[in-house]
């Protein structure tokens, strides 16, 4: 009977460990899905944006290009074939109101053609003024000296860009990207993670942890 007991006893601890490993990988993988969303998230949004720049510009350009398919009918029009003498006058009123209207069309089209473009140079240069996640966090990584947390990363990235909403996980998520392109270098030290811009001269890690590395 006390054999029966301990197995018993054992088979449930077992079990009992099995059920918390499980619980924390579920809870991780979550974690991890979920930083991969928001970093798609935001991809999307950029793409999104870039969807509405470049329509306005093709939108700018079919306008443009109809302006300049205007003005050949405009100098065609004093090419009409001369008629008699007895319907000279009525023929040429009726060629200067058609002048008149084609011209009042072409300013019409023209106008707003020529505030497109700029407004929309504006937006573009506005969009290449702000660099990417990726390329925030490459220059911040190649502007330490030691190696630093996805935290750190964050809470940097975050003072430094208080306009943009920069969170933790996604963070972590970009930064493996560039672990996975060999743009950037992973070291683990204890339970923590520590990154460090890819390169040769950066590839060994500090003994432990310092000061700043702690915050």
């Amino acid at each position: 009977m006390p054999d029966t007991q301990t197995a018993t006893t054992e088979l449930t601890s077992h079990y009992t460990a099995q059920v918390a490993g499980d619980l924390e990988r579920n809870a991780k993988e979550q974690e991890r899905i979920g930083a991969e969303i928001d970093a798609l998230q935001e991809q999307l949004r950029a793409l999104q944006h870039d969807h509405t720049v470049l329509t306005n510009m093709q939108k700018a350009l079919g306008s443009t290009d109809a302006a300049t398919q205007i003005a050949p009918e405009k100098t065609a029009a004093p090419s009409v074939p001369r008629q008699k003498t007895s319907t000279k006058s009525g023929t040429s009123k009726r060629v200067r109101a058609k002048k008149t209207a084609t011209a009042q069309g072409g300013d019409a089209v023209k106008k707003p053609a020529a505030k497109k473009p700029e407004a929309t140079a504006k937006t573009t240069t506005a969009k290449a003024a702000q660099p990417t996640l990726v390329e925030l966090i490459r220059r911040h990584l190649a502007d330490q000296k030691e190696p630093r947390s996805a935290a750190e990363i964050a809470t940097a990235l975050g003072e430094a860009h208080p306009d943009r909403t920069i969170k933790t996980t996604v963070v972590r998520t970009t930064v493996e990207g560039l672990v996975a392109k060999s743009h950037a270098q992973r070291t683990k030290q204890g339970s923590s993670v520590y990154y460090t811009t890819g390169g040769p001269q950066l590839t060994a890690a500090p003994a432990g942890p310092t000061d700043s590395d702690t915050v």
